[in-house]
Formats: C-alpha cells, structure tokens, sequence
C-alpha cells in the first residue's frame, strides 16, 4: 500500500515542508542551497544552514512543490 508521507523542519521563523511522494528530484533545492539542502545527509533538512528569506525564495523554486514553507507566528 503507498503512503503518502511528509516531514517539517524549523528553525523557528519557518517550516520547510517536504512530501517527498510529490518530489522529482530535480535537485534544484541542493544546488541552489546546499547547506540547508542535502541529500547525501540524515536529515537531508537544515533550517539552520540559511536566512529565513534565504529558504523561502529557493523552496519557491521547487518544480513539483513537494517543498513548501509556513512561516511560524509570534505570540
């Protein structure tokens, strides 16, 4: 049976979302930010290794959208 599945990672301003059964590998993600991006890694996911804006305008890059952001909300 197939499995949709999806992780989050954060690093406190946003989430990156994957879907990894949308995903086509086109490895726009890794080439264009490889220190948040990298698929040789666990987790592949490093919110960390880039700008929230920096994360943002690359994931908005991704042709299959299987990588989305949500920004967090400040209380």
């Amino acid at each position: 049976m197939w499995r949709e599945s999806s992780r989050k990672y954060s690093n406190g301003e946003v989430v990156i979302n994957w879907k990894s059964h949308l995903c086509i590998h086109s490895g726009r993600c890794f080439t264009g930010l490889p220190d948040v991006f990298d698929p040789g890694k666990r987790p592949w996911v490093d919110p960390e290794g880039a700008t929230t804006q920096q994360i943002i305008d690359q994931v908005k890059k991704c042709p299959s959208g299987a990588l989305t952001t949500t920004l967090n909300r400040k209380a």
